[in-house]
């Protein structure tokens, strides 16, 4: 079965929880190897260890409900100067943390048929700053060889995550459509119904979808709390049949700070959870929402509760 079936033939998927959090704040491992966050993990044995424990908390919750399961590359940041500038630029970056998880899914024999492995992006600059956004030409000359050699590796499918700009997520479509390979794009959004750039998310997601051939599979939204996410899709300028057809998913942070607040905090932040969990149920069930995971603040206790909840 490839995406897109899964997509069509499933009302309800998963996908991880936080993992860069985790291993910044949970575990206190530093990740500075020329920017490169958790992907350089992938060439220290401890590096792996931590990754492989957090990355078989999901799937292990995946396996035992006998839910398929997303999980992405540790890759949102490997772009192309990320990589030149790290200890690891004469290396496959992209090819070898494909590899890693390759191995990770290999190991769980029968249910490895439901793990869907997504090379994963993201944008160029900070995600919260779409100010920092390239334009979409520069954006699919400077992503292209990332979302190529993820590609080239054998992922299943390409993702790129945080995207707060609506020109630079057209550049990185243009640079996953080049590849031939499914992808999805999945946005940063305030509860406005906007993208962090003021481009209403319905508006982005048409642009999207009639600029670039193929255009993406679906879209999703990440690093936004779920009632932010209830907010936009009741918003005025998002009400349209296209919208709810082609957002189909988040990875939820446990906070309903902005970008702005959260970008000024050094400490992690979370809000009460019964709140979380409502939100995640009514974008389920009166949203049609189908594709739940986590982002900042959650841990495999999140991930659980939400299977558990919905599959319930």
């Amino acid at each position: 079965m490839n995406l897109s079936q899964l997509i069509s033939e499933n009302k309800l998927l998963f996908t991880e929880g936080a993992v860069v959090e985790r291993v910044r704040r949970e575990i206190g491992v530093e990740m500075n190897d020329g920017g490169l966050l958790n992907a350089a993990l992938v060439y220290e044995e401890r590096g792996r260890e931590i990754l492989e424990k957090i990355y078989r908390q999901y799937l292990d919750i995946g396996k035992s409900n006998g839910m398929p399961m997303l999980i992405f590359t540790p890759t949102w940041r490997a772009n192309k100067d990320r990589i030149a500038g790290s200890p690891y630029k004469s290396r496959d970056v992209n090819a070898d943390c494909f590899r890693f998880m390759d191995g990770i899914r290999r190991s769980y024999g029968d249910y490895g048929n439901k793990i869907f492995i997504g090379g994963l992006t993201g944008c160029k600059g900070d995600a919260y700053r779409p100010s920092e956004g390239l334009e979409a030409g520069e954006a699919y000359e400077f992503h292209k060889s990332q979302t190529a050699a993820l590609a080239s590796a054998g992922v299943d499918f390409l993702i790129a995550e945080t995207l707060p700009a609506l020109p630079e997520a057209i550049g990185i479509s243009l640079a996953m459509a080049a590849t031939a390979k499914t992808y999805a794009l999945s946005f940063v959004i305030r509860a406005d119904g906007c993208l962090l750039d003021g481009n209403s998310l319905n508006a982005s997601i048409a642009e999207i979808d009639s600029a670039v051939d193929p255009k993406p599979l679906f879209y999703m939204v990440n690093c936004v709390h779920p009632s932010v996410l209830a907010s936009t899709l009741t918003a005025e300028i998002n009400r349209s049949d296209t919208l709810r057809r082609r957002l189909i998913g988040i990875q939820a942070n446990t906070s309903s700070l902005s970008p702005e607040e959260l970008d000024q905090n050094c400490t992690l932040q979370s809000d009460d959870e019964n709140k979380f969990y409502e939100f995640i149920t009514k974008l389920h069930f009166q949203h049609g929402m189908k594709i739940f995971g986590g982002c900042c603040g959650t841990t495999d206790r999140h991930i659980k509760k939400i299977v558990d909840i919905l599959k319930r």
